[in-house]
């Protein structure tokens, strides 16, 4: 089981990782931050109501499921949402060079710290 600082730490020593976070999506605020090429504190807040939305269309159609991340394509980066199923209210934000990572490797990176992360 990692910390956060250290989950955030494994997070980036995937290629093509820029930055990451674990974000309150309760309230927006920033757990833990690690790496640089983003306002991790703006992309936290901005992020929150990405996955408040979520879940809001969620219940409106009825979809009794989780989401077990988001992602956002930007024409040079890859942004990873993925809440933490342990811990609701809770996610983990990774940013990523296009250029540079393997998306599938990243995301199971994502999973794989999600699974281990302790609070």
């Amino acid at each position: 089981m990692a910390n956060l600082n250290e989950s955030l730490a494994r997070l980036l020593e995937g290629d093509g990782a820029l930055c990451a976070a674990i974000v309150d999506a309760n309230s927006g605020m920033l757990l833990a931050k690690a790496g640089s090429g983003v306002d991790l504190e703006l992309a936290a807040a901005g992020n929150t109501e990405v996955v408040r939305a979520k879940m809001k269309t969620m219940k409106s159609l009825n979809l009794n499921d989780t989401i077990e991340d988001i992602l956002i394509t930007l024409g040079k980066q890859y942004h990873i949402i993925r809440p933490v199923a342990s811990k609701p209210g809770l996610f983990i934000y990774l940013v990523l060079d296009k250029g540079r990572s393997n998306l599938a490797l990243a995301r199971r990176m994502v999973q794989d710290v999600e699974s281990s992360l302790t609070l």
